[in-house]
């Protein structure tokens, strides 16, 4: 019999999860069936328990809960705790474990294509759950300077002022404004916004890509064309988030089952499904 996981969010429809989640299980051999559920916006922690008290046996978060499932959690891996975010729950009976694995699939993707974060100048566009969740690994990759922008610059400044230790640790200089006030170029910029959903316009001018940057958009799929499109016209190395999605996905699944899936034959079975229309 099957183990049960999902991932929850709002909307969720769209998400390749479950996909992902069936090739791991078949490459792994762990008994794992794995579905989505939609919550309603006011209902993240009903849909949580409905889900645990049918038998369920963890899931990821999506926008917009990931703050809500960390506050839902009796505890925190130090990596979700840093963030103040979660984006898997596992769950021991009544007890829930919230960890984060956004940013080690950022970062290993990022590594993935080619480019070193080390000495860098980085851009993080946003400061919510997303956001929050990537920036500690975004900091360990010893870069030299990342910037927060967001529409409402306190929430940035709050988000920077939750990791200014580690910056300081690793001898990064980290600050914080509004998207209006983004002064520079930097080497990679990280849309860490849910505004691609929308079909919002991308949310920094092209002013702020160096030649060759790194534009990464943390959505993928629709979501991501209008970014990726943007950064193409502007001579930057345009990339979206599946990749991220697939290797947090893997190190879920590791978090939930001691197992970690090999994830280039997943990301490249998801991309070619993807581009026949699947």
């Amino acid at each position: 019999m099957s183990d049960r996981y999902c991932v929850i969010g709002n909307p969720v429809e769209h998400s390749r999860s479950p996909w992902i989640h069936a090739r791991f299980a078949e490459q792994t051999g762990e008994p794992v069936a794995y579905g989505k559920r939609l919550a309603p916006p006011d209902g993240f922690a009903a849909t949580v328990r409905r889900f645990r008290d049918e038998g369920g046996r963890g899931c990821n978060v999506t926008v917009p809960f990931k703050f809500e499932a960390a506050a839902l959690a009796d505890s925190l891996a130090p990596r979700a705790r840093l963030a103040g975010a979660c984006n898997t729950l596992c769950f021991d009976g009544e007890r829930v474990f919230g960890d984060n694995t956004d940013g080690y699939g950022l970062a290993a993707d990022i590594a993935a294509a080619g480019v070193e974060l080390a000495g860098r100048d980085l851009l993080l566009v946003g400061a919510g759950g997303a956001a929050a969740g990537v920036l500690g690994p975004l900091l360990d990759a010893g870069p030299r300077r990342i910037v927060i922008a967001n529409r409402t610059a306190h929430r940035a400044q709050a988000l920077a002022d939750s990791h200014a230790a580690v910056a300081a640790a690793g001898g990064a200089e980290l600050t914080a404004c509004g998207l209006a006030d983004i002064a520079g170029t930097f080497d990679v910029v990280v849309n860490a916004t849910a505004s691609s959903l929308g079909g919002a316009e991308v949310p920094v001018p092209a002013r702020v890509l160096r030649p060759g940057a790194l534009a990464y958009d943390m959505m993928y799929g629709p979501a991501a064309q209008a970014f990726l499109a943007w950064a193409g016209r502007h001579g930057a190395l345009a990339r979206d988030g599946l990749g991220m999605l697939v290797e947090q996905a893997a190190e879920s699944f590791r978090v939930w089952r001691g197992v970690r899936p090999q994830t280039a034959p997943v990301l490249a079975q998801l991309r070619a499904l993807l581009a026949a229309g699947g």
